[in-house]
C-alpha cells in the first residue's frame, strides 16, 4: 500500500470504530476525520469542503424540508384517517400500516414517515389491547423498505446517483430504483405481516413501555408555607437544588386558592402559599421535613399531575436530538422552559430515581408536564417527537391539495429530465414558504444537519479513498476472494458484504465507501456497473439486524420495548429473503 492509502484506511478505521463506539456524534467524528485528512494531506485543499455543495447533500437537506411540508399541510394525516382502523386483525393492520408507510417512505424522508405513523400505532395497539412491541418494529422496517423504491427515498439512493453521474456520465433517474426497490418492498413487506411479527419476543398483552410510564406521574402534594419559613421571600427557581437533592420536582405554586404554573418560577415565596411537587412518597416526606413545611388537609394524593393549566405528554428522543447525551439539568428544561421530566423509559426499564440527573439516550420514552400551550414548543425544541396521536384533525386544510399538486408537479418534472432534481426541489421548498405552508421561520429546523455535516464531510473522505486506490485494493480483495464464482454470486456477495456494514455502521458512511467499490469489481469483471450499484443502494438501506443500524430502528427502541438483541430475529430472515429477491431483480432489470 501506498502511505496516502495507509493514512486513509487508518483514518476510515478510526471513524468506524469511533461510529461503533457511539460516545461522540457521527457528524462530528466524520467532521474532525475530514479536517484530518486536510491537514496531513491525503484530501486536497481545494476539495475540503466540496461535499457541503455536493448534489446528494443538497437533495438530502430539500427532501427533509418537502416532508415537514406535506406533513404541515395535513397531506399524510388524509392518508391514516382513512386507511387505519384499529378493529382490524393484527396480520392485516401491519400490512396496511406497513403498506402506507412503504408509499411514504418512497416520496418524503423515512424517518420522517415513521414519526407521522407510529402514534397511530402505537394508539391503534392501545384501543386493541395489545403490545405496541408486535406493530413498531414491522412498522420500521417497512418505511425503511419503501425508500429503496425512488431516487428520494433514502440517502444511499441519492448517493448512489451522484456516484454513477460522476464516473459514468449519467445519473439513475427518480424511478430508476423502482423495479428491483418496489420487489424487495413487497417481498419484504409480505414476510412481516405474516411471519416475522411472530418472531419478535413481545408478549402479545404486554401494554407497553409508554403506558406503564404514565403510572410514574401519580403522586402529588400540596405543601403550605408556614409564618417564619426559611423559604419566605426566595424564589420558586431558588428551590431546585434542594428539591433535585430529595428527588423531587417542584411543579407549581397556590396562592389564595389560585394556582400559578409556569411564570410561578419567578414569584416570591410569600407565608401562606402552598407549593405544588410530585414526587414518590418518601421522596415528598424528605423534602417537607427539610424546608419544614406543612401538608395540608388533604395530605399526599394520589392523583394525576396532568389538569389545572397542566398536561403530560410522553415523547421519544431520536439520535440528533438537544437533549440526546444530556440530562434534563444540562439543557436547562425546568428553569428555561417550565417543564418538569417525570419520568424515563429506556428498553422497557423505567428509571424513576433522579431522573433529572440521567443522561438521556437516543430511542427513551420521556414523560413530560408543563404548561398545555407550551408543551408542543417544548418537545419541538427538544428535538423529540410526542407519541400520542397527533393531527389527524388537520386533514381538512385548504392547503393539502396545494402542497401535493407542487410536489407531483416538480417530481414529474425531474422524472422527465425537464428540471435538474435539486433545482426541482429547491422550487418546491420556495414555494411551500410563499404559500405558508412551511413557515419561513421553521424551515432551517426541519433540516437535520448532522446528516448534512455527515454527508459533507464523508464525500471528500471517499473521493480521496477512491483517487489514491484505496477503493481498487479493496475490490481486487472482494475478486481475489470470489475467484471462479459466478458474477451472481460476486454480487450477492458485495450485498452481503454491504448490509453487514449497514448494521453497525451509518447506512450513508457505507455507501460512500462501497459505491466505487462496487463499479472497480464491475470493471475487474468486465461487467456493467450498473447491477452493482444497484445492489449497493439495496443493500445499505436493509438494516435490519440491529437498533444502530437505521436511525428509524432506534426511534422505535423505546416505545416498543426492545432490547438490542430482539432485532435480528425479525431482521435476519428479512436480510435473507432482500438477498434471494434482490439479486434475480436486479439482474432482470439492470443486466450484466
Amino acid at each position: 500500500m501506498t502511505s496516502d492509502q495507509t493514512i486513509l484506511f487508518a483514518i476510515f478505521a478510526v471513524v468506524f470504530a469511533l461510529f461503533l463506539w457511539g460516545r461522540w456524534r457521527y457528524d462530528l467524528v466524520a467532521f474532525a476525520a475530514l479536517l484530518v485528512g486536510v491537514v496531513v494531506g491525503v484530501v486536497p485543499t481545494s476539495e475540503a469542503f466540496s461535499g457541503f455543495g455536493h448534489p446528494a447533500t443538497i437533495i438530502v437537506a430539500l427532501v427533509l424540508v418537502v416532508s415537514a411540508g406535506l406533513v404541515k399541510s395535513g397531506a399524510v394525516h388524509l392518508i391514516t384517517r382513512t386507511l387505519v382502523d384499529a378493529g382490524r386483525a393484527l396480520a392485516l393492520h401491519i400490512a396496511i400500516m406497513g403498506g402506507i408507510g412503504a408509499v411514504l417512505s418512497a416520496f418524503m424522508n423515512n424517518v420522517a414517515a415513521l414519526a407521522l405513523l407510529m402514534p397511530v400505532d402505537l394508539n391503534t395497539a392501545a384501543k386493541a389491547k395489545r403490545s405496541p412491541g408486535l406493530t413498531l418494529m414491522p412498522l420500521s422496517f417497512a418505511t425503511i423498505l419503501g425508500g429503496l423504491a425512488t431516487l428520494i427515498g433514502t440517502p444511499p439512493n441519492i448517493i448512489i446517483a451522484s456516484v454513477r453521474e460522476q464516473s459514468l456520465g449519467a445519473p439513475f433517474l427518480m424511478f430508476d430504483f423502482a423495479p428491483v426497490g418496489v420487489a424487495c418492498a413487497i417481498a419484504g413487506l409480505l414476510f412481516v405481516a405474516i411471519v416475522g411479527w411472530r418472531l419478535i419476543p413481545v408478549s402479545g398483552s404486554d401494554e407497553g413501555a409508554a403506558a406503564k410510564l404514565f403510572e410514574l406521574a401519580d403522586y402529588v402534594a400540596e405543601m403550605a408555607v408556614p409564618e417564619g419559613s426559611a423559604i419566605v421571600g426566595q424564589k420558586l427557581r431558588d428551590l431546585d437544588d434542594e428539591a433535585d437533592k430529595a428527588d423531587v420536582a417542584v411543579i407549581g405554586l397556590i396562592r389564595a386558592g389560585r394556582r400559578l404554573y409556569g411564570g410561578a418560577r419567578t414569584a416570591t415565596i410569600q407565608a401562606g402559599d402552598a407549593l405544588v411537587v410530585e414526587a414518590g412518597p418518601e421522596a415528598i416526606d424528605e423534602f417537607r421535613t427539610s424546608l419544614k413545611l406543612e401538608f395540608g388537609d388533604d395530605e399526599t394524593v394520589k392523583t394525576s399531575a396532568a389538569g389545572e393549566g397542566q398536561s403530560l405528554i410522553e415523547v421519544v428522543v431520536p439520535e440528533n436530538a438537544r437533549i440526546s447525551g444530556k440530562t434534563a439539568l444540562a439543557v436547562g428544561l425546568l428553569w428555561r422552559r417550565g417543564v418538569t421530566l417525570l419520568g424515563i423509559s429506556r428498553q422497557g426499564r423505567r428509571i424513576t430515581q433522579r431522573v433529572r440527573r440521567t443522561v438521556v439516550k437516543p430511542g427513551d420514552i420521556l414523560l413530560l408536564l408543563g404548561p398545555s400551550e407550551r408543551l408542543d414548543d417544548v418537545t419541538g425544541w427538544l428535538g423529540c417527537l410526542p407519541l400520542a396521536e397527533r393531527g389527524l384533525q388537520v386533514t381538512r386544510d385548504n392547503k393539502t391539495w396545494l402542497a401535493v399538486g407542487i410536489f407531483v408537479a416538480a417530481i414529474a418534472a425531474s422524472s422527465f429530465g425537464l428540471v435538474y432534481l435539486p433545482v426541482a426541489l429547491g422550487c418546491v421548498v420556495a414555494l411551500y414558504v410563499l404559500s405558508d405552508i412551511v413557515p419561513l421561520r421553521e424551515v432551517y429546523d426541519q433540516i437535520e444537519w448532522p446528516v448534512v455535516v455527515l454527508l459533507g464531510s464523508m464525500i471528500p473522505l471517499g473521493a480521496a479513498l477512491d483517487e489514491a486506490g484505496g477503493t481498487a485494493l479493496i475490490a481486487g480483495g472482494i475478486v481475489t476472494a470470489t475467484e471462479g464464482l459466478p458474477v451472481w454470486a460476486v454480487l450477492a456477495v458485495l450485498m452481503a458484504v454491504t448490509m453487514t456494514l449497514s448494521d453497525v455502521l451509518n447506512n450513508t458512511a457505507t455507501t460512500i465507501v462501497a459505491a466505487p467499490i462496487a463499479i472497480d469489481i464491475a470493471g475487474r469483471l468486465g461487467v456493467s456497473a450498473d447491477p452493482f450499484l444497484m445492489a449497493v443502494a439495496v443493500a445499505a438501506s436493509c438494516a435490519f439486524l440491529t437498533p444502530i443500524g437505521h436511525k428509524n430502528n432506534t426511534l422505535i427502541l423505546g416505545p416498543g420495548g426492545y432490547s438490542f438483541g430482539d432485532y435480528w430475529r425479525m431482521g435476519l430472515p428479512l436480510e435473507v429473503i432482500i438477498l434471494i429477491v434482490g439479486v434475480p431483480a436486479i439482474l432482470v432489470f439492470w443486466p450484466l
